[in-house]
């Protein structure tokens, strides 16, 4: 007989590992299941400096272990597969997964999502090397540097906002004609001294040596390429929310694939809740994908405690 969790978790990032914690501490059989190794995208960051409470740099993967084996300690079970599908049947959830059918009363989506990337030479060699996708985590590093900004929608100008004022020497390129950001974005960026926009221009390489360097650049109307002194690179060309086991479910997702939840992190589908990256959200740090977790815990045992005419009035 298969065991009937009262919370499963998927994906353990920041969001998975806190929910997990708090899970446990309330004393609901908790599982997470993770495909790869827990972290999700902490585990891309080499030194993380701006969590709460923690005074010297910790790198993702030392972050994401303690917070697992503080789950551990807690009483979380861990379940190593992929997810293909979710559904509720008879007031309980059935998740397939690669390594058989897990059931559970209640079912947290934090499964986060993974940025675009501009697939060219040298980006994946210098992640967490000078190339990043994410600007408030890893800008301040990079103060007074010299920066490229590539993208041209809303998260591109608001990223390259922020970091002109960390330097006054962010280029920002785009291989439009215009920005496809909203138009008070878009000029905000227009009019920033501390930046120069570049449009019809497109990264076709990212060159260093311990970390990066210059990166090549091409005029997408002349062909023309250059090669510029760069000492970070910070791509903001979309995200994919990791969503797609939940194709053919009524769940509701946003335009972009996200779920849409409340502040309870409930989703539509009573007893499913989401948190982190996954969920339609204006900030994605590892601190708000941390709090959405607990928040997400609590709620799955008040639903509980409902639904057995236990709850607390």
């Amino acid at each position: 007989m298969s065991i009937l969790y009262d919370f499963a978790i998927i994906g353990a990032g920041a969001a998975g590992l806190s929910a997990a914690q708090y899970g446990a501490r309330a004393n609901l059989k908790t599982v997470v299941i993770e495909e790869m190794a827990p972290g999700g995208q902490a585990l891309l960051i080499d030194n993380l400096e701006n969590y709460p409470g923690i005074l010297e740099p910790i790198n993702g993967y030392d972050l994401a272990e303690r917070m697992r084996a503080q789950a551990e300690r807690f009483g979380s079970a861990f379940f190593d597969g992929s997810v293909s599908s979710v559904k509720k049947e008879a007031g309980r959830f059935l998740i397939e997964t690669s390594g058989g059918t897990v059931e559970s009363l209640t079912i947290l989506i934090a499964t986060g999502a993974k940025h675009r990337m501009l697939e060219i030479p040298g980006e994946e060699a210098y992640i967490g090397k000078g190339v990043s996708y994410c600007a408030t985590c890893d800008g301040p590093f990079f103060k007074g540097k010299r920066m490229l900004v590539v993208g041209g929608g809303d998260a591109a100008c608001d990223e390259a906002t922020y970091l002109s004022k960390l330097s006054d020497k962010i280029v920002m390129i785009h291989r439009r004609d215009r920005f496809r950001a909203q138009k008070a974005l878009g000029q905000r960026v227009l009019t920033n001294p501390s930046i120069e926009v570049r449009f019809n221009t497109v990264a076709k390489e990212i060159k260093g040596d311990s970390k990066v360097r210059s990166v090549l650049l091409e005029n997408t109307q002349t062909h023309e390429q250059i090669e510029e002194f760069f000492d970070a690179v910070f791509i903001f060309i979309g995200s994919i929310p990791q969503t797609q086991f939940l194709q053919g479910t009524d769940i509701k997702l946003d335009e972009t694939g996200y779920i849409v939840t409340d502040c309870g992190m409930r989703s539509s589908l009573p007893g499913l809740f989401a948190a982190g990256d996954v969920r339609t959200t204006p900030f994605r740090q590892i601190i708000t994908a941390a709090a959405d977790g607990a928040i997400a815990a609590h709620e799955a045992a008040n639903y509980i405690d409902e639904q057995r005419g236990q709850a607390y009035r």
